[in-house]
Parts: C-alpha cells; sequence; structure tokens
C-alpha cells in the first residue's frame, strides 16, 4: 500500500492546495453535484477489494473539487454504454471514465477542460511472443482485441491498428474494460490498449502478467462531462486550472500511477 509518510505529504498538499484557492474560487454553497463513474477503468477509477467502496485518480480529484467549490460530491456508478447519454440528458451532474475529448461526443455533451494527457499502448500477456508492435499484430490474422464498444481502445484498434472495418471479427466486444483486461489474462483475447497510465495500473497490481509492446498510437485527452449548457462548467474548470497550478493534480498522478503500482 501507498506509505504513510506518502499519504501525509498527499494530505497535506490538499489542505494547503485548498486554502490557497478557496477565496478565488466560486462557491457552491453547499451543493450536491451528482458524479457518475464505471468503477472499471484502474486506477482512474475501481472497486477496493478490501473496502467494496470506489477509490482511484478520478475520485481523489473530483472530491477534491468539491472541497475547493464548497460542493458535496453524491457518486453514482453506471454502464460505459449509457454514461454519456445519462449525463446529457441531466440524470447526473457530471461524468468520468478516462473519457477522451473528441468532437463527436462533443456534440452531445459538454466538456471539461482536460485534466489528463494520455497515449494509448498495446497491454499484452508478460510471455506474449508473437508480435511485438502493431503492424506484427495486424499482420497475423490469428491475433484478437478485447475491446469495449464505442471506446476510444475500441476507435484506436480498428482505425489505427485494423483495416478499418469497425465490424471486423477480430475484435472481441466486451461489456467493461476490465473484463477486457481479464479476457487477456485468461488467453481469450491477445491484446488490450490502454492509456500507458492504466496500462501501469493493471501491471503493477497483477506483477508478471502483463506487459507493453510497441510504441503509442495516439495521444488523446480526458475531459470530465458535463449536462449541455451545465452552470457547473465554468466552476469545475476554474478548479481544474487551480488544481494544476498548485500541483494538486501531479500529487494525484504521484499516488494513482507510481505508489500505488508499488503497493
Amino acid at each position: 500500500m501507498i506509505s504513510l509518510l506518502s499519504r501525509c505529504a498527499l494530505l497535506a498538499v490538499f489542505a494547503f492546495s485548498s486554502m490557497s484557492f478557496a477565496d478565488s474560487l466560486p462557491d457552491l454553497k453547499g451543493r450536491t453535484i451528482l458524479a457518475v463513474t464505471e468503477n472499471a477503468y484502474t486506477p482512474l477509477n475501481f472497486v477496493d477489494p478490501a473496502t467494496g467502496k470506489g477509490i482511484g485518480w478520478e475520485y481523489d480529484a473530483m472530491n477534491e473539487i468539491g472541497k475547493r467549490l464548497n460542493a458535496k460530491i453524491d457518486w453514482h456508478t453506471s454502464s460505459w454504454d449509457t454514461m454519456i447519454q445519462a449525463v446529457k440528458q441531466g440524470q447526473y451532474d457530471i461524468g468520468m471514465d478516462g473519457i477522451t475529448i473528441n468532437e463527436e461526443r462533443a456534440k452531445q455533451i459538454d466538456f471539461s477542460i482536460p485534466y489528463m494527457t494520455s497515449q494509448q499502448f498495446m497491454l499484452v500477456r508478460a510471455d506474449e511472443n508473437r508480435f511485438y508492435d502493431a503492424k506484427t499484430f495486424a499482420a497475423n490474422d490469428d491475433l484478437q482485441f478485447g475491446a469495449q464498444p464505442g471506446t476510444t481502445n475500441f476507435y484506436v484498434a480498428v482505425y489505427n491498428v485494423l483495416d478499418g472495418n469497425e465490424d471486423n471479427s477480430r475484435i472481441t466486444l466486451l461489456d467493461t474494460f476490465g473484463a477486457a483486461v481479464q479476457a487477456l489474462k485468461t488467453g481469450d483475447v491477445d491484446c488490450v490498449l490502454m492509456d500507458a497510465t492504466s496500462a501501469r495500473g493493471y501491471m503493477g497490481a497483477n506483477p508478471g502478467a502483463f506487459k507493453m509492446v510497441g510504441g503509442p498510437l495516439g495521444t488523446e485527452e480526458f475531459g470530465f462531462i458535463l449536462s449541455p449548457g451545465s452552470d457547473l462548467l465554468t466552476p469545475v474548470n476554474a478548479a481544474i486550472k487551480s488544481m494544476k497550478a498548485d500541483g494538486t493534480l501531479e500529487a494525484l498522478n504521484k499516488k494513482w500511477f507510481f505508489e500505488y503500482n508499488q503497493s
């Protein structure tokens, strides 16, 4: 687990940061914000096996945003395939699941400013020796991707690695991101695409089970999603900017992408 010293240091960063920006950020006067995530994207959001509660980078970041804006975060879970529509319809105020900012999604919902920049990599089993990059994977018709439909991972597999056919039989569709990783672990698929930070999270949580091969397959930015025209967009963006400026986001990166992987 994360060392006691590291936890104390991180708490100190949060406490100092929140106080430093309290006077300059919007005050939501105790408003409740309905937040939704999937709990299936380690280390951004997942279920703590020890407590059964949702934890991760996005939980910490959103809770900190609530503190800075004087708002209460009320957490909910949803499947990936219904999340964007639920936020669009106002069932939830804000959603997160490592959601890539792109034009198609921006037509349906509002995005916050980016809170993280990431690149897609190929996660494979540690003993994999049949391919070593996207080109050699694509050349072997026996190899299979695992992916959630409609996700960045799915589209990168289709358009950056395979032939651009979204019905390609070389992609096994799974209901959740975690199910795709489990299918990789059990040998039902041969590769899962994910950002490097999440890949390190899975490698850290499963020592000796996985490795990354090849180079980055594209750069993407993650943002929180909000209902179109939400009055929360400006306050949330202000909080994210303050967390970038005072080092809080970097502290979260260290906690979840480095120290957590060593636990």
